[in-house]
């Protein structure tokens, strides 16, 4: 399959593949002896393979609009909420707490240069795969708070900044530091503040480890090789479109996966709501285990539809509801065919981190590998009306009582934003579907509201859940 004939279903076919497929057709003349043309077929392959995913990268950045320096204005006079926080930016000390956590999210884009997915070409994602980004966002989110202290900030994101919205981008002798705290630097007293970069030091060993986890390689248990890999089972492949939902229960099977190798993952599980329901007793059953071990812990995804072809406004109350949430970590959504990952908003704008913009890959098997590529420090808001309705909410409970805690909130939520019928719900009891099958693979699903259930073809929709 032509690789940018399938990104095209996705984000649109760019110029650039029409004028790359015409460029090298060489024709036998032109590559001389025929022994110098096989000899040299493998190196002119190689170089028109690096050649056009540049010029790819670049369409796609120019289509999108992007610039590290893009910014988007916000409003003094109105709090921003963050992932369950508020932030008054009226006050300059909230202002800087703001752009601390802000800078602090994992940002995971496109990428270019990294080993050949399996079964093709390509050696990048650009223009097919923003909702594996944006899935990979919200798990990176719920990793951060299984793994790292309560409040925890990257350090590197404490630097100098601007009195508006705007944070500075780190200076060229700064990022040679690749990530460590710049506390450790002698200031313009030529004193050190050494005291806080030691203490930070154990929490960014583990922030590099989470990093390393989402690298562009085939070993990294959450990097885009395995999430292409596991997408098999769904009858994805590289180069495919994928929706939010078929992504949840990629990232389900991902961290199972790494569950089962990894000790720092062990005690961490990820259900997938069927049918826009939340079955506690299946949630039960994944997370209990024989004393005196704990609860596991849980990150909780929700395929949902928020409308037909267009946002139902009802819900939008109830997403910024969910938004303040403490135990809700993002939601994986975004325009029509244009995947962004939603982590607050002001007013009637959401706020997001886009994976949009292609950079190169970064191999974090080197010690003390550049991490500023993996950290936004502009933050970017769209106005609620352009949100597709199809997208995937997050949560995530520490423990039993955390769990617990989660179901009262967010059932509250649900059940004083909606009009007619809740997003989704929660039920005593199991899931119908067979163990092993709750993987959506047709566009037909069952939606169930207070007892009532109807029948919906979703075949011309553009992912597998409606909510009527």
């Amino acid at each position: 399959m032509n690789p940018s004939t399938s990104s095209a279903h996705c984000e649109g076919q760019s110029p650039v593949d029409d004028l790359m497929d015409d460029w090298f057709l060489l024709s036998p003349e032109s590559a001389g002896p025929q022994g110098l043309a096989v000899s040299r077929e493998d190196q002119e392959t190689e170089e028109r393979g690096k050649l056009k995913s540049k010029l790819v990268s670049a369409w796609n950045s120019v289509k999108y609009g992007w610039s590290l320096k893009q910014k988007s204005k916000f409003s003094k006079s109105s709090p921003v909420i963050m992932l369950g926080q508020s932030y008054e930016l009226k006050d300059q000390g909230e202002r800087e707490r703001f752009r601390r956590s802000f800078a602090s999210l994992l940002w995971l884009t496109y990428r270019r240069g990294f080993p050949q997915l399996a079964g093709c070409s390509l050696t990048t994602d650009s223009g097919w795969s923003c909702v594996l980004r944006t899935g990979q966002m919200l798990l990176a989110q719920g990793l951060l708070l299984h793994l790292m202290s309560p409040g925890w900030t990257w350090s590197v994101s404490h630097h100098a900044v601007k009195d508006d919205m705007d944070l500075l981008v780190i200076r060229s002798a700064d990022s040679k530091e690749h990530g460590l705290n710049l506390k450790e630097r002698p200031n313009k007293r030529g004193r050190k503040l050494s005291l806080d970069s030691r203490l930070d030091r154990p929490m960014e060993a583990k922030h590099r480890k989470v990093v390393s986890w989402f690298a562009d390689h085939p070993a990294a248990p959450f990097g885009i090789h395995q999430l292409v890999e596991l997408g098999n089972s769904s009858g994805k492949k590289a180069g495919d479109w994928y929706g939010p939902s078929i992504v949840a229960h990629i990232l389900r099977k991902a961290v199972a996966a790494a569950a089962a190798a990894s000790a720092d993952l062990s005690n961490l599980v990820v259900y997938v709501a069927q049918d826009c329901t939340i079955y506690l007793e299946d949630v039960t059953r994944l997370c209990e285990q024989p004393l005196p071990q704990p609860w596991k812990s849980v990150i909780i995804l929700v395929p949902v539809r928020l409308g037909g072809q267009d946002l139902n406004p009802s819900y939008i109350t109830c997403v910024k509801k969910l938004l303040t949430l403490q135990c809700c970590i993002g939601i994986i959504g975004g325009k029509p065919k244009h995947s962004l990952f939603f982590i607050g908003f002001q007013d009637d704008h959401l706020l997001y981190l886009d994976p949009h913009y292609c950079q190169p890959t970064v191999d974090t098997t080197k010690e003390n590998f550049p991490l500023e590529s993996f950290h936004c420090k502009y933050p970017r808001k769209m106005a609620f009306s352009r949100m597709d309705p199809s997208c995937t909410i997050g949560f995530y409970a520490k423990g039993q009582k955390d769990f617990e805690s989660l179901c009262t909130v967010v059932n509250e939520t649900l059940s004083t934003s909606a009009e007619t019928y809740p997003m989704f719900i929660f039920a005593e009891g199991k899931s119908q579907e067979e163990a092993g099958s709750n993987t959506p693979t047709d566009n037909i699903t069952y939606i169930q509201r207070k007892n009532e259930q109807r029948r919906v073809n979703t075949s011309n929709s553009m992912d597998e859940f409606v909510l009527l």
